[in-house]
């Protein structure tokens, strides 16, 4: 990785107004988790709702997506990319340097938000927070590297990414029993509900899938997504030179 790299994807990230979404979107479940524990008084049913259904399964989704797309999207849209691969640096570590950049905004902005939320809203002994966090993290790192991946595919990344987090995960993801044994959020939550053991089941924490198979998808979808992204960029760089 490189770390000039990384630092200009930084600056670019946060620098733009798509950069105010990564602030208003975790302020918002913020505030929803405060108005539901003060409605529920602190209920760990109604904190698990919230949670599993809205921070899961819409704002998680929906922050790697401006997160992921935000790394490297703009600079192939306006053509400032082919600047970056004009330089004598391997185009594997611009990948990797984008996609830790983008990593690491998911687990400040989406994942401790989800942590946080899940307390406020009702918890006991932290449980259910750590039990959404190792899921809100292990989905986070998924989504993210496959719209780093997307992005260099295609200019359309937004467009097919919020039809795949909105339609995919959100809805069919979680209602429809052969969309959940292929949804992100349905492996990510395998580990967290193992974690919680027979109170996951009282807490309306569940998966479609066991913790072998779901940690198994999850390493292949990251490797994959993570390859796919080398390999197109590579190809970018010869198109752009032609």
């Amino acid at each position: 990785m490189n770390p000039v790299v990384m630092e200009l994807t930084v600056r670019g990230l946060l620098g733009r107004r798509r950069s105010l979404l990564l602030v208003v979107l975790p302020l918002l479940l913020l505030g929803l988790a405060a108005l539901t524990r003060w409605a529920s008084e602190g209920s760990i049913n109604a904190s698990s709702g919230l949670i599993g259904n809205f921070g899961m399964g819409t704002l998680l989704p929906l922050m790697c997506l401006l997160i992921g797309t935000g790394v490297i999207g703009p600079e192939i849209d306006d053509g400032s990319i082919v600047y970056l691969l004009a330089k004598p640096v391997p185009r594997r570590s611009i990948l990797l340097a984008k996609l830790a950049v983008a990593l690491a905004t998911t687990v400040i902005f989406a994942v401790l938000p989800i942590v946080a939320s899940t307390a406020i809203a009702g918890d006991e002994d932290l449980r259910l927070s750590s039990a959404y966090g190792l899921a809100a993290l292990l989905a986070g790192f998924a989504y993210t590297t496959i719209f780093v991946a997307l992005s260099v595919l295609t200019r359309n990344a937004v467009i097919v990414g919020l039809l795949y987090a909105l339609l995919w995960e959100s809805v069919l993801g979680g209602y429809v029993p052969g969309v959940r044994n292929v949804s992100v959020r349905q492996w990510a939550l395998a580990p967290a509900e193992e974690m919680l053991g027979f109170r996951a089941s009282g807490w309306g924490v569940s998966s479609a899938v066991t913790m072998p198979v779901g940690l198994s998808l999850l390493a292949v979808v990251v490797i994959g997504a993570t390859w796919w992204g080398i390999a197109k960029l590579k190809t970018l760089r010869l198109a752009a030179a032609d």
